[in-house]
C-alpha cells in the first residue's frame, strides 16, 4: 500500500517545486529507478542526513515520469554509504 505522500531524493536542497530535480539512479540491470520513501526517517535512514528531499503526492508520479522517464519505483531502498552524499553536497 502506497501513501498519499512520498518522499524523494532531489538534487538540490534550495530548489523548491515546482523546480525540483529529482534524482534517479542507473541499475545494474540498465533500468533507471526512482527512488521514493514512504517516511522521513526511513529517507534519512536510507539515504543519509545529507541528501536533499521533496515531498510529492503520490498521485504526481506518473506526471514526474511524462517529463523525464524512469521504469521502475522503488521505495524504501537503502543506497550504499559510498553512493551517499558528503555534508558539502557531493556524493562519497
Amino acid at each position: 500500500m502506497v501513501p498519499p505522500m512520498v518522499y524523494l531524493p532531489c538534487q538540490a536542497p534550495e530548489t523548491t517545486a515546482p523546480d525540483v530535480i529529482a534524482e534517479y539512479y542507473l541499475l545494474e540491470d540498465g533500468r533507471v529507478a526512482l527512488l521514493a520513501y514512504t517516511a522521513l526517517d526511513r529517507l534519512v535512514s536510507c539515504c543519509g542526513s545529507n541528501q536533499p528531499w521533496v515531498l510529492t503526492p503520490t498521485a504526481k508520479l506518473d506526471e514526474l515520469d511524462r517529463i523525464r522517464p524512469y521504469d521502475v519505483i522503488l521505495l524504501d531502498t537503502e543506497i550504499p554509504a559510498a553512493h551517499r552524499r558528503r555534508p558539502n553536497g557531493g556524493q562519497s
